[in-house]
């Protein structure tokens, strides 16, 4: 199995004149510090990849010890494009990706392990909230139906951390293929249900702490999250 973390975006909103996974939490670790150290409790480090593009030599010459795939049109194309740009370097090969802004609890990932045994396709979910900025699903008979920020009447938030299984892989990046530039990945994930009828459950990780750092407000919730 192989990881990405998404780390190519100017991340804008939080105002950083660096790249958003270098935010320094209150415990003074980085978003992608505390990212690489919850997932090497259960992972190799060897099998992370990070997707890079702005400033990408700050990030590179952090975290020495991963893969790197460089999307050098970062600043005029979305998630879409920057997952598709390392998974079509893998070959029937299960993925599970996160955001580079998400903090979380590494515990979360123990909900999770049963699923990717099993090779299942799965988006984590919360679903004590509903926020209208957020990426939100609906579901048919248990699976994910919609998944997008305009989605209404929406049961829960995607919280940024994902899995294609092997056999699902090839079907996604066919789907990421063709959605535009500025898309983000859950469109993919939605052309592959409607068009190639792909399972793909909502895993609820709403006991576990996660945010996705998008703004000052986020990073005061992320820090307010450590110390509990």
């Amino acid at each position: 199995m192989k990881i990405v973390i998404l780390a190519a975006g100017i991340g804008s909103r939080l105002g950083n004149p660096f790249p958003k996974p270098l935010t320094t939490l209150d415990d003074g670790k980085s978003i992608m510090e505390r990212q690489i150290d919850n997932i090497t409790q259960y992972f190799d480090i060897n099998d992370i990849f990070i997707v890079v593009g702005f400033k990408k030599e700050l990030i590179m010459e952090r975290f020495d010890e991963v893969a790197y795939v460089y999307n050098p049109l970062f600043d005029c194309t979305n998630t879409s494009k920057s997952l598709l740009k390392v998974l079509k370097k893998f070959k029937n090969e299960p993925v599970l990706w996160f955001n580079g802004d998400v903090v979380f609890d590494a515990k979360l990932l123990s909900e999770l392990m049963p699923t990717i045994k099993e090779d299942k396709s799965f988006v984590a979910v919360n679903t004590s909230r509903v926020s209208d900025e957020e990426v939100k699903y609906t579901l048919t008979d248990g699976y994910i139906d919609e998944l997008s920020k305009v989605v209404k009447n929406g049961l829960g938030e995607a919280v940024g951390i994902n899995f294609i299984s092997s056999g699902d892989l090839q079907s996604f990046v066919n789907r990421l293929e063709e959605v535009d530039d500025n898309d983000y990945f859950e469109r993919g994930l939605e052309l592959a249900i409607q068009r190639d009828n792909l399972k793909i459950k909502p895993i609820d990780i709403s006991k576990y702490d996660c945010i996705e750092v998008d703004f000052k407000e986020d990073l005061a919730n992320a820090n307010q999250l450590l110390k509990k």
